[in-house]
């Protein structure tokens, strides 16, 4: 007698290995930015560079997030999602080798790769969770945000011990990162084949000009105020506790721990806001969590920084999930939704470009840590407003 039972699809068509390979992804979205901050002070003195130059460092590759996110959406219809995610995995391949090769011209246009080839797997792989996922939006967004920032924590909080301890230089520190992007194209490939483009298609669905939409331009604003403040902590945050008596490799385990604090926010914002019809409450709560965090630096006890920026990192990493959770949650269509996602993170990030930036040049003019802690509590206001107006239940 035959067997009628099925067989069973192959591995790369299983749920299991999809997350493993968004998860692969996200461990490569962050370390080519976050492991640069605690090397600051070698590449500075190494390459000659001002703090003004040293800030455009982190700055750069914000720009190209900017830049190219409005061109993500587009590449994602014109690929495919799956093939366009691959193809940045390569280029920020690529990206991560050619910052290394020697001076500082090279240093930028890798940085500038690695930052276009980050922006196209952050805006593609929402409206991808979306529509591969739809039943599990905030638990994979979760695993998804969390494993982002745990390798961002990770590699601030590496960085110098790689350069220092194991006497690689900040070149060789850079570099260490791509056995992590080899593993994360070879376990993506296969879903290349599993999703392919269907351009024939139809689709009835009435395009929407999110520029056009309030709603969309408070989500954008929300993303940036929070990637301001992450990115330009990110930079500067090492270089102002080293100023406090801390060592290189301190101040690095102390953004790396930061940043590990946030995991727990980063895993349980978006399960816990997919379960409200707003998140208002949970916007308060964070903008709240900021004020108290950054007010705690004006102290020069050691410890009460500590602890604030322990709250601070909670908030970190509860509000980048919150930020992408937002764009799914406010659309009702995959390409919406990678329309805004595109939106977002192109109006955001230029947002948060100015902040590694200015506070370079203006601390290159005052020598004053306070504007850093003047200016994360702006933003932490602005952040709170938006937020709110982000948060209400409603759909672009």
């Amino acid at each position: 007698m035959k067997n009628l039972t099925a067989p069973s699809p192959p591995y790369y068509q299983k749920t299991w290995f999809l997350i493993l390979g968004i998860l692969l992804v996200s461990f490569n979205l962050r370390p080519s930015i976050t492991a640069v901050g605690p090397l600051i002070p070698m590449i500075r003195d190494d390459l000659g560079l001002s703090n003004g130059w040293t800030g455009f460092l982190t700055t750069l590759p914000l720009l190209t997030f900017a830049t190219f996110s409005l061109f993500s959406a587009a590449i994602g219809k014109w690929l495919g999602n799956s093939k366009a995610i691959l193809s940045a995995l390569i280029l920020l391949t690529i990206g991560t080798i050619v910052r290394v090769l020697g001076g500082s011209f090279l240093l930028f246009l890798g940085t500038g790769l690695t930052g276009i080839g980050i922006v196209i797997c952050n805006v593609l792989l929402i409206p991808f969770i979306k529509n591969r996922l739809p039943t599990k939006i905030g638990l994979v967004t979760a695993a998804y945000t969390t494993g982002m920032t745990m390798f961002a924590a990770i590699a601030s909080g590496v960085s110098v011990p790689l350069a220092l301890d194991l006497a690689l230089g900040w070149q060789g520190s850079l570099f260490s990162w791509i056995g992590l992007l080899l593993i994360g194209i070879l376990v993506w490939f296969p879903q290349v084949r599993n999703h392919p483009v269907n351009k024939n298609k139809t689709d009835n669905h009435i395009k929407v000009n999110v520029w056009k939409s309030r709603l969309a331009w408070n989500i954008s604003l929300f993303m940036g105020v929070q990637s301001l403040l992450f990115f330009t902590l990110i930079a500067w945050l090492p270089d102002m506790m080293i100023s406090r008596g801390l060592s290189p490799v301190e101040a690095g385990l102390l953004v790396s721990l930061m940043q590990i604090i946030g995991l727990s926010g980063s895993f349980f914002a978006p399960i816990i806001a997919v379960k409200f019809k707003d998140q208002v409450g949970i916007i308060w709560v964070l903008g709240l969590m900021y004020l108290v965090g950054f007010s705690s630096l004006f102290s020069m006890t050691l410890w009460i920084n500590y602890i604030g920026l322990g709250i601070v990192g909670l908030g970190l990493g509860s509000s980048v999930s919150m930020a992408y959770t937002l764009i799914g949650l406010r659309t009702d269509h995959e390409k919406t939704t990678a329309s805004l996602s595109g939106m977002v993170q192109s109006s955001g990030y230029y947002l948060a470009a100015l902040g590694p930036l200015l506070f370079g040049i203006s601390f290159d003019i005052y020598q004053n840590w306070d504007f850093l802690i003047y200016l994360a509590l702006i933003c932490s206001v602005m952040f709170i407003y938006f937020g709110v107006r982000s948060g209400e239940s409603r759909v672009i």
